[in-house]
C-alpha cells in the first residue's frame, strides 16, 4: 500500500512542480511521478528527514521544493537557463 501512496503523492508533487516551473506541457504523468519521487528524495537529503515520517504538510511542501529544484536543474542543463 505504501508504494501506491508514493506514486500518488509523487504524481501530485511532480505535477505541481511542473506547473510552477512551466514545464507541464512537456512531460506526462509518468515523468511527473518520477520528478515528484526524486524531488522528495532530494528534499530529504537537503533538509533532512526520513522516508518513515509519513505524509504531512511539511513533508509534502519539502517534497515540492525538492521537485522544483530538480526541474530547475534539468532546465539549466537542457537550455542553459532557469525559467
Amino acid at each position: 500500500m505504501g508504494i501506491i501512496i508514493w506514486l500518488i503523492v509523487g504524481g501530485v508533487v511532480g505535477w505541481l512542480a511542473s506547473l510552477v516551473m512551466r514545464t507541464d506541457a512537456q512531460q506526462g504523468i509518468l515523468l511527473n511521478i518520477v520528478v515528484g519521487i526524486v524531488g522528495a528524495f532530494i528534499a530529504g537529503l537537503i533538509f533532512g528527514g526520513s522516508i518513515n515520517e509519513g505524509i504531512t504538510v511539511t513533508t509534502f511542501l519539502t517534497s515540492l521544493v525538492g521537485a522544483i529544484i530538480l526541474l530547475a536543474i534539468v532546465n539549466l542543463v537542457r537550455r542553459g537557463r532557469v525559467r
